[in-house]
């Protein structure tokens, strides 16, 4: 962007065009109407799975609780690093049903809730999903699979390059937070935020990334893993 001379408001162009100074944010699809709501069945190793449940009781879903979904069940997993389609296979789970929420985050802080597919999800699903997590007014983003969700993978990599700053002793854990806060305008520095959302967490959203993709930037700093 930096080299194309796409800068921003100055130039009316950047991560958004801009009319008259005003950012133009593209408007949220429309949530899909659905006419009747599947059952929706919960893997037992999603994440903050008590949390899941709480959030689907106020929206009203109609919940499952047997060991294994009906044939007609909605079903959902809330992995950590791990994709959607990977986590439909371990547990042997139907596919064309199975769609994923993102719950590193505590739900009641985030302005958006992200759902994704995996290639064999089927369209009454994923509209069944979108519009159950919808009906509170929360916006919902629907993605296609991919490990880690987005934030995970974001988050993930910022708290592990900054854990592997200071054990290399770059800088001082001290110094680090506050060139971020103050430098970057980040509201949390890194190893803060690796706290508020748990280092055991960030650490299994790493090791599952390097899992699914083999890639060594996923790799888990050792001062994280001690």
């Amino acid at each position: 962007r930096l080299a194309g001379g796409v800068v921003g408001k100055k130039v009316g162009d950047g991560f958004y065009a801009y009319k008259d100074g005003v950012a133009q944010v593209p408007v949220e699809p429309p949530v899909p109407e659905v006419s009747a709501l599947p059952p929706v069945w919960v893997s037992p190793k999603a994440a903050r799975r008590a949390e899941l449940y709480q959030l689907l009781k106020n929206l009203g879903a109609s919940i499952e609780t047997a060991q294994a979904p009906s044939a007609a069940a909605l079903i959902l997993v809330a992995p950590l690093g791990l994709d959607v389609t990977t986590l439909a296979a371990v547990e042997r789970l139907d596919p064309t049903r199975t769609i994923g929420i993102d719950m590193m985050l505590d739900d009641a802080a985030t302005k958006r809730r992200v759902l994704a597919t995996n290639p064999a999800s089927r369209p009454d699903m994923r509209d069944a999903a979108h519009a159950l997590f919808a009906k509170d007014g929360k916006a919902v983003s629907v993605i296609k699979d991919s490990g880690g969700f987005v934030t995970q993978r974001v988050v993930a990599t910022i708290v592990n390059i900054a854990a592997d700053m200071c054990q290399q002793g770059i800088c001082s854990t001290k110094d680090l937070e506050v060139a971020v806060t103050l430098g970057l305008g980040y509201p949390l520095g890194p190893l803060a935020m690796g706290d508020r959302y748990g280092p055991t967490n960030i650490l299994e959203v790493l090791f599952n990334l390097q899992t699914v993709y083999g890639a060594p930037r996923y790799r888990p700093s050792p001062w994280l893993r001690r």
